[in-house]
């Protein structure tokens, strides 16, 4: 049995590299006050881009674009954390389809 599950490792890891790769290639954004501050991030949660409104920026507000980058980041990370979550458990299954 113990044969088995070794022999099972090598597959299973490369589901999981091909999921990481495909998780390279999602998108998700985060947003705080209606789109003023967005945050771009991939599945893997890498930062990829973020905009700031540029009034924003003209208002000169450091404390406000501080708090909003914050909140669009979490946004930002739950999402991709979602996104991720999905992922891996959907190349588990796809190895172990009984198990889950």
């Amino acid at each position: 049995m113990l044969n088995k599950l070794m022999g099972s490792l090598g597959p299973m890891k490369e589901a999981m590299d091909k999921a990481k790769k495909k998780l390279d290639t999602i998108t998700v954004k985060g947003e705080a006050e209606g789109g003023m501050v967005s945050v771009y991030m991939n599945g893997n949660r890498k930062v990829k881009e973020i905009k700031i409104n540029q009034k924003l920026i003209d208002d000169g507000d450091k404390e406000a674009i501080e708090e909003l980058m914050q909140l669009a980041i979490n946004k930002a990370l739950e999402h991709a954390e979602s996104v991720n979550e999905m992922e891996m458990a959907s190349a588990a299954r796809g190895m172990m389809p009984g198990m889950f």
